[in-house]
């Protein structure tokens, strides 16, 4: 079993109802869906990737990896070094319209990098593996009264009960991923518009960080401390995780 990662890197995302933690080598360990109170479909931070894993990174070893969020936002970028070239991904949850949404992108920066994704959905803590089928250009995964519609610009393999793919990314290309929570009684989410999301996303954030008046010494750590304080909200409540 591989080690697991350290706190400190661990970076957080989220949409004002639930957060995920995402590891430096780009896997999500941890995601309680639809709140933050509700069992993790991604619980491998407690356990291994049994628990349940969001993995994407190269299939070859990082030379580098730098990560920050971008200006006054919780749009985490991840650039990764190989010996091949340089790839960015983007990883973020839009504002909660109607269900909770996680966004994955990735960029290439230089040279052709190969990556690989596997999305291993462990309901109830790892416990429960979905029932996964596919829908048109989507893959839905279900356990009980909970679903995922799993969207992607590159094919994805079913292995299992898990959702796999492995793609080749030049500079100036892009993949994207979206997947999205639903109740199972439901019809799944429409298709969203991942570069247009994250356009709204970076918008809305960036919006309420101007609402900030302080201008002293160290502002730009100020506004990071009240985005992650933002980010542990419960937004219908108020209250702070």
């Amino acid at each position: 079993m591989a080690p697991r990662p350290l706190i400190e890197d661990l970076a957080l995302i989220g949409d004002l109802h639930t957060a995920a933690l995402v590891s430096r080598q780009g896997a999500i360990e941890w995601l309680c869906l639809p709140h933050f109170d509700s069992p993790a479909c991604f619980a491998s931070l407690l356990g291994d990737d049994r628990n349940g894993c969001w993995a994407l990174a190269p299939t070859e070893p990082a030379v580098a990896i730098s990560r920050r969020y971008r200006d006054e936002t919780l749009v985490l970028e991840t650039n990764v070094q190989t010996a091949s070239g340089e790839v960015r991904v983007l990883d973020f949850m839009p504002r909660r319209i109607r269900a909770p949404v996680v966004i994955r992108i990735v960029e290439g920066l230089r040279g052709n990098v190969t990556m690989r994704t596997k999305i291993a959905h462990r309901f109830e803590y790892g416990g429960l593996p979905p029932w996964v089928q596919r829908d048109g250009d989507a893959l839905t995964l279900t356990v009980g009264a909970n679903a995922t519609v799993l969207r992607s610009s590159v094919e994805l393999q079913v292995e299992d009960a898990d959702a796999v793919a492995e793609f080749t990314i030049a500079a100036g290309e892009s993949a994207t991923f979206v997947l999205q929570w639903y109740p199972s009684y439901e019809e799944p989410p429409g298709a969203l518009d991942a570069r247009r999301t994250l356009d709204e996303t970076e918008a809305l954030w960036r919006q309420w960080a101007r609402r900030c008046q302080y201008r002293g010494p160290y502002r730009d750590a100020v506004i990071r401390s009240l985005i992650t304080l933002k980010a542990l909200t419960y937004e219908p409540s108020g209250g702070c995780v």
